[in-house]
């Protein structure tokens, strides 16, 4: 049975810009309550204010999400304005252009402390609030990266790969309780990630230009369709929610041949771009 929305609370991260403001659009239409959040303060506000005007409660939380403590304070501030939450999306993640050899460790816990930390602290905040609800949902947002392993992804693949084991496992340990858990893997998605990453120390600058051309070739699907995907999937309690054509197809690639697909997907790139061969970016 589809679960109805309308009513809820929804807690998104990451709602500037991207997935998650078009998540926010997509759930004021389902009548939902939002506390949205994020570290670019303008941009989040100007989501609020496109969603304003639904006739919904909105509020707008400046937010690290890689600070436990202020992600503590938020919790109990949603709490407090909006006395409960029947959905969170781990949203908000950034990208770091390099091999490993060329980003240094500094670089490396950063992402960690935003992809994957930042998740486990959202989790851990509101899991006892949406425990409280007749029906809840936590959706956490992976990658096509937490599925496959791209040259020059070490870090973004440590923190997507880390977000799918850490969230089976909560949808293990909470099996037979009123809390929902999807694990999200969008594909090449139409959002600034790319082109906001952070470039690490040893990367020549060239190589950033031409990993964003890459990124806006393969990135094929829209914020909104990738939004419509993830909440159809919410709606039906799915586990795993791949989103865009390219995801469905790598995801299947890469159990058909587990260990051969990097070298298939880079002879696919090298005809398809010839001046390109690498890896495209993929976007959470």
């Amino acid at each position: 049975m589809s679960w109805k929305l309308e009513s809820g609370v929804a807690v998104i991260t990451g709602a500037a810009s991207g997935i998650g403001r078009a998540l926010a659009h997509r759930l004021a239409h389902e009548k939902m309550s939002l506390a949205l959040a994020d570290i670019d303060e303008p941009g989040l506000l100007d989501t609020a204010r496109q969603i304003e005007t639904k006739k919904i409660s909105v509020t707008a939380h400046a937010l690290d999400v890689g600070n436990p403590r202020a992600v503590e304070d938020f919790a109990s501030d949603v709490v407090q304005r909006h006395q409960r939450v029947t959905l969170l999306i781990n949203n908000a993640g950034v990208a770091l252009h390099g091999n490993f050899e060329e980003i240094s460790l500094a670089d490396f816990e950063w992402l960690m402390q935003i992809n994957f930390w930042g998740v486990v602290y959202g989790v851990r905040n509101f899991l006892p609030v949406l425990r409280r609800q007749p029906r809840a949902h936590i959706v956490n947002i992976s990658s096509l990266f937490g599925l496959i392993s791209p040259a020059g992804q070490s870090a973004y693949c440590s923190a997507k790969f880390a977000v799918r084991g850490f969230t089976e496992v909560l949808q293990h340990e909470l099996e037979g309780t009123s809390v929902g858990v999807s694990c999200v893997h969008p594909g090449g998605i139409r959002t600034p990630i790319a082109a906001n990453a952070r470039v690490g120390t040893g990367v020549h600058p060239a190589i950033r230009d031409l990993t964003i051309a890459r990124f806006e070739r393969f990135a094929i699907t829209t914020p909104e369709a990738a939004a419509d995907r993830i909440v159809h999937g919410v709606k039906r309690n799915e586990p795993r929610i791949l989103v865009g054509p390219d995801a469905v197809r790598l995801d299947r690639m890469q159990r058909l041949l587990p260990i051969r697909y990097w070298k298939m997907l880079v002879k696919q790139m090298e005809k398809a771009a010839p001046s390109q061969p690498a890896a495209p970016q993929s976007s959470g």
